[in-house]
């Protein structure tokens, strides 16, 4: 975080989101020279709720990265005024996504500006609250943000909800202003990807949601429902969801960091496995048999490589018993019991299954012997295991140092020492040095 070079010191904010400060946040920030970098990491901190300080705000919207700095969700309203009245049309169309702090002044301002995007932009928001008539709704240059968002006057809406046209249904099935008959018309519509989002609504109830026939493919890509993550901090919203008939909304759920127990149970039983998958990557109250069961299927995604296996709750102890399992990832687990031994380490590194032997191989109690044995294994990625291992003997290490297709892995070795790695970095810059 300290480092004079920009790159390391936002390597953190790029690695390690979750687990920077807010202060640190702040530093990465503050620190950053390019105006339009300072800007994204200003976003990236406000995603993970960090409240930046007034004069940071300041020097953002001071800088040439004006326009994006007032898109940030976070700026305090003392700012808007000057956004309104801002020579760039940018900022000003920018100004209306914040409609219901503007004073009835800036407004005005704003619906009859002279730029046609910051008039569009602001008319937008005037029908968020205000039903739009048909006359403003022809007049629009693209009616698919109004379709999607905003409020419709009753004789517009029953007119679109029955247009030929299956694109204006679709917009308008996602439309949170939308009327409850206009729902229900679009609950029956026959296009099914209409009737899917009109499923996934948060002003259904779930015995409205039932009688709709969405389409669902439980084997595609899942993404939390943005309403669904919104309501995690209540717990009645979640235990009336974990019921949900759909389950992309049970999934939803499961995406939560904490949830009740009586939550956790139910959807730890649920007949969707991807519902136990979630469950087993980001709540904190997974139970641990649930997650062993998951375990057996399924050892990390790119989002979550180490879950569920590094989750809190998976079992520690006990786990001796799967040495001589049938499934060779069971069979992985026995040597993180504390009570396994050198003699299972050298069992696993002769497993037939490679990803047992890599297991074994990254197991600081492996024998020199082993060690050795496993640089010749057939699988690659063993190999690679094996040269990072401690107890390679010196004089082996030492030849996969030389070696240029080894030399990147083996220098990694924990148990190089720090003089000759020093050497070798010397070498390295004499080498760079050489060629200049």
């Amino acid at each position: 975080m300290a480092h004079p070079d920009p790159g390391v010191r936002s390597r953190p904010a790029d690695t390690f989101r979750p687990k920077l400060t807010s202060d640190q946040w702040v530093r990465v920030v503050r620190a950053e020279p390019s105006p339009s970098w300072r800007v994204l990491w200003a976003e990236h901190a406000c995603a993970w709720g960090v409240e930046l300080p007034g004069d940071l705000y300041d020097d953002l919207l001071a800088g040439p990265s004006r326009a994006e700095a007032a898109e940030l969700p976070g700026l305090p309203a003392h700012h808007l005024p000057s956004l309104t009245a801002d020579a760039d049309p940018r900022v000003r169309a920018t100004a209306c996504a914040r409609w219901e702090d503007l004073a009835a002044p800036l407004r005005a301002r704003l619906l009859a500006d002279t730029d046609d995007a910051v008039r569009t932009a602001a008319l937008l928001a005037h029908h968020h609250g205000v039903p739009m008539p048909r006359d403003a709704f022809a007049a629009l240059p693209e009616p698919r943000r109004a379709l999607e968002q905003c409020r419709l006057s009753p004789e517009l809406e029953a007119e679109l909800v029955r247009d030929e046209d299956e694109e204006v249904r679709r917009a308008l099935a996602a439309n949170p202003r939308l009327s409850a008959h206009s729902v229900a018309v679009l609950a029956e519509d026959p296009y099914d990807d209409i009737r899917s989002a009109v499923a996934l609504r948060p002003d259904l109830n779930e015995e409205q949601r039932a009688a709709v026939r969405y389409d669902f493919d439980p084997t595609s890509m899942s993404r939390t429902v943005p309403w669904v993550e919104g309501l995690h901090g209540d717990a009645d919203a979640m235990r009336r969801l974990a019921v949900s008939s759909h389950p992309l909304i049970r999934r939803s759920v499961a995406r939560a960091r904490h949830l009740p127990p009586d939550v956790v149970e139910r959807l730890a039983r649920d007949e969707d496995r991807t519902v136990h998958l979630f469950l087993a990557e980001s709540c904190d109250d997974a139970p641990a048999e649930m997650l062993l069961e998951v375990w057996r299927w399924w050892d990390g995604s790119f989002s979550f490589p180490g879950r569920p296996r590094s989750h809190p709750n998976f079992p520690r102890t006990g786990l001796l018993r799967y040495a001589g399992d049938p499934i060779g990832r069971m069979r992985r687990l026995a040597l993180d019991d504390p009570e396994s031994t050198p003699a299972d380490v050298a069992r696993l590194a002769r497993d037939p299954e490679a990803e047992v032997r890599r297991r074994a191989a990254e197991d600081p109690r492996l024998s020199p012997a082993d060690a050795v044995r496993l640089l010749n294994d057939p699988a690659d990625y063993v190999r690679g295991t094996a040269i990072r291992n401690p107890q390679l003997p010196a004089r082996v290490l030492a030849g996969l140092l030389h070696d240029r297709d080894t030399a990147c892995a083996a220098v990694t070795n924990p148990a190089i020492p720090v003089p000759v790695l020093d050497r070798i970095l010397a070498a390295a810059a004499a080498a760079v040095a050489a060629r200049r």
